[in-house]
């Protein structure tokens, strides 16, 4: 309803005595009728900046039709002389409107310090880096590290505080005892924990590879993959799917969809953002334990497990994204294996691009993979290569088998829910420790 309000104040004329007389004040309210549509408009307006330049005579001209080009131009339309005309590079670091009101500065607690601001990085979230407790490793570095960071311990230990933590941080040192080097995403698989208990949890037990052969990985304290041949298995292939008319298919065409659209993207700091599942206080002690209707649904042993696909390539499937960081021993084809198997007993050098493998080893496998994936999108949706010719269909065939049980596989991978965060699996996760 649409409700009138007046306001009315009567002011009474002050006698000669010392105290103060309040004025009167009366309201009425009056409904003037019903509102059928509201429109609400929480973000601020889009700016507007008009090409001007100021002349001789101080008179602005337009310099919108020399700036825009609305056709194929010849090559005199760029080599004309113009006045300097640089847009600013940044409006605003946030489309939300902000009251001010000149408050104070905020009260940081007792021992902290404002971040160092370099000039390289001037424009950026209005937030200092969090105190991280990962500890990060390049190829180059000579040493690794063989045990965490005090903070990472006294972080863990005070939010282990349940047997459900216990018992998830043994399952974890089992899986690195088996197996040194693993993905984020590896152990999410083989484990049920919770995500933000997971985030503290390895770097209590692992360091992060940044760059070379193992980016992305976490491995074990004290296990150097580059002094260990073996460790070959256990490299990262960053793969993806291949999209483009010259291999069959276009991008609106691939049955994979994208992590998320470039036309739904939005900052961490702006209205719409997809809103993300809430943690209390209360859930990180409870551990895994859940109530109520959800945990008859999804039970405390694999609530939060994702399927064996999200690192585990199969022939015959589909990965659930376009791009994917699957290592070597994850890699479950017997041809891709022999690729990997190529020098097996004859590593001589690790390099930062190659690892333990021959060089172009990844290009291989990359095109092999592609190759298996172009097979599966043939036979699910023959019409897409409808002019491919009989010779490349020669060269390209795969020998594999397909069955009613790949295709309730597929219909179980369209029921994966991506994560949110950026198209670059190890980006998002860097992130969460900076």
């Amino acid at each position: 309803m649409l409700l009138k309000v007046r306001r009315r104040t009567k002011k009474k004329k002050q006698l000669d005595t010392e105290e103060q007389i309040q004025p009167e004040v009366q309201f009425e309210m009056e409904i003037l009728g019903t509102v059928t549509t509201v429109y609400k408009f929480q973000g601020m307006s889009d700016f507007q900046y008009l090409a001007m330049h100021s002349g001789p005579d101080g008179k602005p001209t337009s310099m919108y039709d020399k700036v825009l080009m609305l056709k194929p131009e010849k090559e005199e339309f760029f080599n004309r002389e113009l006045p300097l005309y640089i847009p600013p590079p940044i409006f605003s670091r946030l489309d939300t409107p902000v009251d001010y009101f000149y408050r104070p500065d905020i009260q940081h607690r007792e021992g902290y310090n404002n971040p160092q601001v370099s000039g390289e990085n001037l424009i950026g979230l209005s937030r200092a880096r969090r105190p991280h407790n990962a500890i990060f490793v390049n190829f180059d570095d000579e040493e690794i590290p063989t045990k965490p960071l005090d903070a990472a311990v006294q972080t863990w230990k005070k939010v282990c505080t349940n047997p459900v933590d216990k018992k998830v941080e043994e399952e974890l040192r089992k899986l690195f005892e088996v197996r040194p080097v693993w993905s984020r995403n590896a152990v999410k698989a083989n484990i049920s924990v919770h995500p933000d208990k997971l985030k503290l949890l390895l770097p209590y037990l692992a360091y992060y590879m940044l760059t070379g052969p193992w980016r992305s990985l976490w491995v074990r304290f004290g296990y150097d993959p580059r002094k260990h041949p073996e460790a070959k298995i256990y490299q990262v292939l960053d793969f993806r799917i291949r999209c483009g008319m010259k291999y069959g298919y276009a991008p609106n065409d691939m049955p994979v969809k994208a992590k998320r659209s470039t036309y739904n993207y939005s900052l961490p700091i702006t209205v719409k953002k997809p809103v993300s599942h809430t943690v209390s206080v209360h859930d990180l002690k409870q551990g895994l334990g859940t109530s109520g209707a959800s945990a008859a649904k999804n039970p405390a042993s694999s609530r939060y497990k994702l399927k064996e696909s999200i690192y585990i390539f199969r022939e015959g499937a589909l990965p659930p994204y376009r791009q994917m960081f699957y290592q070597l021993c994850d890699l479950n084809v017997e041809s891709l294996q022999k690729i990997i198997r190529r020098n097996d007993g004859t590593e001589s050098e690790c390099t930062e691009r190659d690892g333990w493998c021959l060089p172009k080893t990844s290009d291989d496998l990359r095109d092999s993979m592609s190759l298996m994936i172009k097979q599966i999108i043939r036979s699910t949706r023959p019409a897409l290569f409808s002019s491919t010719t009989s010779s490349e269909d020669g060269k390209e065939q795969l020998a594999y088998e397909s069955g009613e049980d790949e295709d309730d596989e597929e219909e179980e991978e369209e029921d994966f829910k991506p994560s949110d965060g950026s198209e670059n699996e190890m980006e998002t996760e860097i992130l969460d420790y900076v």
